[in-house]
């Protein structure tokens, strides 16, 4: 045989079939040829045929598929495997029939692809439940094996509670039903979700059968929200309120529960449907007020947090689950009118006075002024009748000035006490919110806790001076200093004036009087209550009984007039400033000496 390779490599035309058919003739060799072929399986390229492993190495796996070369496949892509062995029938995809090795080329992924392809077609339609590998996670979901092919899972189909860590179900073998296939981009999403609700669906059907008010079930915390917690009742969602959390103030559910937390709850209401099912958690504890300390009476001191602030009161917690309103009239002895918020914030520690208390209804309200002392107590000994303060303005009325002697010691200055000589229409005239003024107390109500104050009285009252110098008859000079409808104005003596009625006004030559002159007059009327005068120039030379009348149902020429002119006096007394007060004393205590 050597000896021919060595001639046929000297010799190209040497004939290669009649070595290979040494021993036989052409027509054996066909023969033989003809038989073999006959033993071959009749494959097609581009077609899944099933063959059977007869080697497996470290990097490949042998299959004989009964053709005249057997399929050689890498291993990796049995890896789903783990138990495969020789002997075991696997499907191929033939790829070629010969490389140009002559090798037989096949895939087994592919032709898991073209089975699992139409296997999963199927099971769309049938909605079997099938078993898948999760690889990996992708974003929003995890990718897994399903018959070969790369199923997607979404997030929302991997359980009927939300899932905050995908990874851990990486490496895991599932149970999923396909819901949808893309048959252009060959795209297939798998749902475990939907093998749950179909179980869930049953148990509720079940649980929802044997709802009964006060039954205590365990859930599962499934969703957290501000107003509340959703439970998980084994596939009936139920709503605990936050008000139902706990006995105590809670200002968050997360400070009570935590999501997956295992909890017994009791139902205490559904709707007919049985489809919104509220529960109780607090409800399973005893009510703190059944704790309460049977001792605790109205007037006993107590201890607690300030829990809630509200503009009319501060709601305190003396005890887990036990609170006591302090009302906002009760966080001072003031009167003013001030906020919560003026006195406590949310957090403080206070003490507080029990005021009342209703085990029944459970309830209790507090004060905290009730711990210092009442200002009122000893009002008549620190406020006598006709002593002198400082008081501050608090605010205006109509009728008068509000003023603060001290925290919780109001009093009231009324507007007829203000001033002696001024007209006040309204106190902001006078005076102004916040301003320090000195007051007299004029009377004291301790009962009714009210104190009558003056402004006035602080100075001696002018008129019963100008009693005894502008006495009806009495001449006085004064001058015009204005006229007001066709009546004067008249500038007497120590800065009072007086109204001269226009009859008055007339001259001895016949003419009336202007603006600026000065002349002598006589007082016709003197109204010390009214602080009004009423002059005549007339009456210097001319007798006469008339005197001015202010009622407006006078038919008499000028009588509208002359009201009108008094009332204008009144308003021009703003002006006067009656400085010279000590004078006009000097002069009464002469007068009373003579």
């Amino acid at each position: 045989m050597a000896e021919n390779k060595i001639i046929a490599q000297g010799n190209p035309e040497f004939d290669w079939d009649a070595l290979a058919n040494e021993g036989y003739s052409q027509a054996q060799h066909a023969e033989y040829v003809d038989t073999y072929g006959e033993t071959l399986t009749s494959i097609n390229e581009k077609e899944v045929i099933k063959g059977t492993v007869v080697a497996i190495t470290d990097r490949e796996v042998v299959v004989n598929i009964g053709y005249k070369s057997e399929g050689v496949i890498p291993i990796n892509e049995f890896r789903y495997n783990q138990d495969l062995k020789v002997g075991d029938e696997v499907v191929v995809f033939v790829e070629s029939q010969e490389d140009r090795n002559g090798q037989l080329v096949v895939s087994h992924k592919t032709a898991r692809m073209h089975h699992a392809w139409d296997r999963v077609n199927e099971v769309l339609k049938t909605g079997e439940v099938i078993t898948g590998h999760v690889k990996c996670r992708t974003k929003g979901g995890l990718i897994v094996d399903v018959f070969g092919i790369e199923a997607f899972l979404p997030g929302s189909q991997i359980d009927v509670k939300p899932i905050r860590d995908y990874d851990m179900y990486v490496g895991k073998d599932m149970e999923f039903r396909v819901v949808k296939i893309n048959q252009e981009f060959r795209n297939v999403v798998v749902s475990h979700k939907a093998l749950i609700e179909a179980e869930l669906e049953e148990q509720k059907k079940q649980i929802i059968s044997g709802l009964e008010k006060g039954q205590v079930l365990e859930g599962t915390v499934k969703n957290i929200t501000s107003y509340g917690v959703f439970i998980d009742l084994g596939g009936v969602d139920g709503l605990v309120h936050i008000t139902d959390l706990s006995w105590g103030r809670v200002n968050h559910p997360e400070e009570i529960v935590q999501l997956d937390q295992k909890l017994n709850v009791v139902i205490l209401d559904f709707d007919d449907d049985k489809k919104r099912i509220a529960l109780g958690l607090k409800q399973l504890q005893a009510h703190p007020w059944d704790a309460l300390d049977e001792n605790m009476n109205v007037g006993d001191t107590v201890k607690g947090k300030v829990v809630v602030l509200a503009d009319y009161g501060a709601f305190v917690e003396i005890a887990p689950g036990v609170e006591g309103l302090i009302h906002v009239s009760e966080m001072s002895w003031s009167q003013h009118l001030r906020t919560a918020q003026d006195f406590l914030t949310v957090g403080d520690e206070v003490e507080a006075v029990v005021l009342t208390l209703d085990r029944e209804e459970r309830k209790m309200s507090l004060g905290i002024k009730q711990l210092m002392p009442d200002p009122w107590e000893e009002i008549q000994n620190r406020y006598p009748v006709e002593s002198k303060h400082k008081a501050k303005v608090r605010n205006f009325t109509n009728f008068g000035v509000f003023v603060e002697l001290e925290e919780g010691v109001d009093g009231l200055i009324h507007i007829s006490d203000l001033s002696w000589q001024k007209k006040i229409k309204h106190p902001s005239e006078f005076c102004k919110v916040g301003e320090e003024m000195e007051v007299v107390v004029l009377e004291i109500d301790q009962e009714n806790r009210r104190i009558s104050l003056g402004h006035k009285q602080l100075e001696e009252n002018p008129w019963d001076v100008f009693e005894t110098i502008f006495g009806e008859g009495s001449v006085h000079q004064g001058t015009i200093v204005e006229q007001k409808d066709k009546s004067g104005i008249v500038s007497l003596p120590y800065g009072v004036e007086g109204i001269c009625p226009a009859k008055h006004m007339r001259k001895e030559d016949g003419s009336n009087a202007k603006v600026e002159e000065q002349l002598d007059f006589k007082v016709i009327e003197f109204n010390k209550d009214a602080k009004k005068i009423v002059v005549s120039h007339l009456r210097t030379f001319e007798e006469g009984e008339d005197k001015p009348t202010t009622k407006k149902s006078s038919g008499k020429a000028g009588g509208g007039s002359t009201s009108k002119a008094i009332s204008d006096v009144n308003k021009g007394s703003e002006k006067s400033t009656l400085g010279d007060l000590d004078a006009l004393a000097a002069l009464k205590e002469k007068m009373e000496g003579k």
